[in-house]
């Protein structure tokens, strides 16, 4: 039967011609120049390294949290000149005979370790109350540093190894802890993860399309692009700071992506050789459509990660710029050099394979048409079986626990996990992350000792507090100093509210009608203050990246479903991919299989990180499907044969780019960072989902049961909306509603 449908319906039929857009022009002249494309990459390559040697930055996790009491208790702490200033680390130390038969070594060592740069105090352990255990066997030193050491030079540790050999040679173990332990770090294998992700790149592709120009040219292109990417951040880092995360974050994103990109080049210009263009028209004509999508699903991924500076927190921020540079220059390098090579290759594109090439399925009788038409049967089926899986996968967030990872999960052969587990056995986990507590005696106006002895009778009185020291006066008088040892370690929950009571009650009652105000301070404070102000921000992190990403697919496919739906879809992804790292890391199910010797909080800036990553990359798979089911639809009108058609045509290449991806990502599995391995395991499973029941389950459901309402924009929206199409003339012009009405048929 014949019905009438809103006027707002794109039209139907072939897009109107016109003259070849930029893209289409773009994509023709790196094929016809293909020589000077390539010089002029590996030119730029060059320069871009050679200058990155000169003039780049170095990365480190510097940081502040304006409008917190743990960064006005640092600040206060610098103003007054108290010893608790810097940043502290300490160097525990073992001997079988007790540390009090190597005093005089103990002692050279502490002069030793004063005269260091950077250096502001040392505390001695035998000089120091409580820093030696009970048996006299295990100590500490304090080392208070100017800045955080796990940001210094690997050099500076030759200078503490020459201060504590005399004690070494005494038989005397020595082990660093905190930052310190941080730069001790084994040197990662540089590479590694990277090549196996290359490695596997190549037999994916090798065996999914059986062209060795389909594995090798996206390959070269994803070099070209993430070494630029790499070389471009170090630049970048020169001028604004960058966590220490930042270049394996870049290289994670700009391999995963740049694959990606060119291989979905690579995939449409094949395609369109088989059916008669030339290699040059091929390129352009490849750059005019996929070419399109990548710059939207590229565009798409910047803006989600540019949405981590909503977090309100620098480093985060850094964090998502970083590799949103590292997108960005793939995407570039994928436009460019893509179509150059193609352009250079020619018609001999397939001339090399190890069986039979296959390019985009065309056919009606495909696999994945079959697969279409099933899900078109049973939508409702279909869309419930996928819901509730990835229901069940989101179960585990319901008991997400965020917290700072801290040594006891590193290698037990790593120094700082040897120092921990030393300061555990002998004073308890708690002493691995003191706090410190700082008053403020502005507006006393009197004698600072009743002060001193309220503040330590109400900490000494506070549960989960294992012992108190102090508090002490500063050096001005302008500052009382206590520090406190909590009874459990950083990462437990338990020292977390203790941190809260501190602040909101303990202290607050014991300087009440004084005058006096109170701060805690310290590394495990600044870190539950940190996590603090992330979840208060995610919210707004959540708004930007999601209402950005929205208007974005509005304007590209002038459509309020689809770009509602695939809002709505990656949300649904992502929720998924949380369950499944707090499954594994949280709840320890299969932890080992990954190095992680004992279950750990989720690191308290991974999730903010993730949900900007995985929604950008969520995009892209969703991107590359709609355009083309978009294109058979301004082609022919049927919701349905563009739905199938759309899947088939992508099935393929989709299928292997998730599984480079995803290889791409679980590679840095590798890394013993334990937060790295919390991304990589996060990423790799949320594209798995993408891949899967997103794309194969719930987007060719949702869009048969919307039918021809997927299309529909109302017309006020559509006015205001600018229209963003690379190539020029406007794909989504209507005709007059009654012209589509005449042609429009709803059996």
């Amino acid at each position: 039967m014949t019905a009438s449908a809103p006027p707002d319906i794109p039209r139907t039929g072939p897009p109107p011609a016109g003259p070849p857009g930029l893209l289409h022009r773009l994509g023709r002249w790196c094929a016809r120049h293909a020589r000077r494309v390539i010089i002029a990459w590996l030119l730029v390559l060059v320069a871009a390294f050679a200058a990155d040697r000169a003039w780049g930055g170095g990365y480190e996790d510097e940081f502040s949290l304006p409008g917190t009491s743990a960064q006005r208790g640092a600040d206060l702490l610098a103003e007054h000149g108290s010893d608790l200033q810097g940043v502290g680390a300490q160097i525990v130390l073992r001997a079988d005979d007790g540390l009090a038969a190597h005093r005089t070594a103990l002692d050279a060592a502490t002069a030793r370790l004063g005269r260091l740069p950077e250096v502001l105090t040392v505390s001695a352990p035998l000089s120091t109350p409580g820093a030696v255990s009970a048996d006299g066997r295990t100590g500490y030193a304090t080392v208070r540093f100017a800045a955080s050491p796990a940001t210094f030079d690997r050099s500076y540790l030759a200078g503490v190894d020459r201060a504590v050999a005399g004690l070494r040679a005494e038989r005397v173990s020595v082990d660093y802890g905190g930052p310190l332990g941080q730069l001790a770090r084994p040197a990662a294998a540089d590479g590694r993860s990277e090549a196996i992700g290359l490695v596997t790149a190549v037999v994916v592709l090798l065996f999914g399309f059986g062209s060795v120009a389909a594995a090798g040219l996206p390959l070269v292109t994803a070099v070209a692009g993430l070494a630029g990417g790499v070389a471009v951040l170090g630049l970048v880092a020169a001028a604004i700071t960058f966590g220490a995360t930042a270049p394996t974050l870049a290289t994670m994103m700009g391999l995963g992506v740049g694959l990606d990109y060119a291989l979905f080049l690579t995939t449409r210009h094949r395609g369109l050789l088989a059916s008669g263009a030339g290699p040059e028209e091929a390129a352009g004509r490849t750059l005019a459509t996929s070419g399109r999508a990548v710059l939207v699903a590229a565009a798409t991924v910047a803006l989600a990660l540019a949405g981590l500076y909503a977090s309100g927190v620098s480093f985060i921020g850094g964090l998502g710029a970083a590799a949103g540079i590292a997108v960005l220059v793939a995407a570039l390098a994928s436009l460019t050099l893509t179509p150059a090579l193609l352009g250079l290759a020619g018609g001999r594109v397939d001339r090399w394979s190890v069986r039979r090439p296959v390019a985009e399925s065309a056919g009606h009788d495909d696999t994945w048409h079959r697969w279409a038409a099933a899900v078109g049967r049973r939508p409702w089926l279909f869309l419930t079986a996928g819901l509730l899986a990835l229901g069940v996968l989101a179960v585990p967030v319901a008991s997400l626990r965020l917290g700072h990872i801290d040594a006891g999960a590193s290698p037990r052969d790593y120094t700082e996990r040897r120092a921990y587990d030393l300061i555990s056995a002998g004073f308890g986990a708690g002493t691995n992350g003191p706090l410190t507590v700082v008053v403020a005696l502005d507006g006393t106006g009197g004698d600072p000792d009743p002060v001193a002895a309220a503040v330590r009778t109400a900490l000494s009185r506070t549960p989960d507090v294992a012992s108190v020291t102090g508090p002490a006066a500063s050096p001005d008088g302008g500052l009382l100093t206590a520090t406190v040892v909590p009874r459990h370690g950083p990462e437990d929950a338990s020292t977390t509210a203790l941190v809260h009571r501190l602040e909101d009650q303990v202290l607050p009652r014991a300087l009440e009608g004084t005058g006096a105000h109170g701060h805690v301070t310290g590394t495990t404070a600044v870190q539950i203050a940190f996590r603090d102000t992330l979840v208060e921000r995610l919210p707004w992190v959540v708004g930007v990246v999601v209402g950005a990403a929205f208007v974005l697919l509005l304007c590209v496919f002038r459509s309020l479903l689809v770009a509602l739906k695939a809002a709505v879809l990656n949300l649904l992804s992502i929720g998924a991919a949380y369950g499944v790292v707090v499954a594994v890391f949280q709840w320890g199910w299969g932890g080992s299989l990954f190095g992680v010797t004992e279950p750990v909080p989720v690191e308290s800036f991974v999730p903010t990180m993730m949900f900007a990553i995985v929604f950008g990359l969520s995009m892209d798979y969703e991107i590359f499907l709609l355009s083309r089911i978009r294109e058979v639809w301004l082609e022919t009108g049927d919701n349905d044969a563009s739905v199938a058609g759309g899947l088939a045509a992508t099935a393929r290449v989709i299928t292997c780019a998730a599984i480079v991806m995803t290889s791409v990502f679980l590679a840095f599995l590798l890394s013993t960072n334990v937060v790295i391995k919390m991304m990589a395991l996060g990423l790799g499973v949320s594209v798995v989902i993408d891949a899967t029941l997103v794309r194969l389950l719930l987007v060719p459901a949702t869009m048969y049961l919307f039918g021809r309402a997927n299309w529909w924009l109302p017309r006020p929206l559509d006015r205001i909306l600018p229209r963003l199409d690379p190539e020029g003339p406007d794909l989504t012009r209507r005709p007059e509603p009654a012209a589509v009405r005449g042609r429009e048929t709803v059996s």
